[in-house]
């Protein structure tokens, strides 16, 4: 029977690690590997219909720049390393995208990188890792 993890990246040095770390993982468990980049999108703001159309192309341009400069390279990484994966981009709420993903596709375990984040923002919204390790229905490794 082969597990499935869902490693979140988003092109830090935080990410690069647990990248690492899952093909580890992957390979001791014979476990395929979602890479998920998850665009992050705010239900709070509010577009006029002009901007709900721009939206949309700028959503397709997202989506193509995440998946070459960041998903794609790490798959490449992961084939050279002999750990089968699929690769998708979501836009939305990070912590929640990444947990109904890892409901979706059955995962055995979510992995992610912390980056650290500090300040206002971590303070006001909390991290996405605090969210995830909160609200993931599988146990979630947080690599430092």
């Amino acid at each position: 029977m082969k597990n499935t993890f869902l490693l979140a990246v988003d092109g830090s040095s935080g990410s690069d690690r647990a990248v690492k770390f899952a093909i580890e993982r992957a390979k001791k468990g014979n476990a395929d590997i979602i890479v998920v980049y998850v665009i992050e999108w705010s239900p709070y703001s509010f577009n006029t219909p002009e901007e709900n159309a721009e939206r949309h192309k700028r959503r397709d341009e997202e989506v193509a720049k995440a998946l070459k400069s960041v998903v794609e390279p790490v798959a490449a990484e992961l084939k050279k390393a002999k750990v089968d994966c699929k690769t998708m981009v979501h836009h939305g709420h990070p912590a929640e995208t990444l947990s109904r993903l890892a409901e979706e596709h059955d995962a055995a375990q979510v992995f992610i990188g912390r980056r650290g984040e500090t300040g206002l923002k971590s303070m006001l919204f909390g991290s996405v890792v605090a969210n995830l390790v909160q609200t993931s229905p599988v146990p979630v490794t947080v690599v430092p």
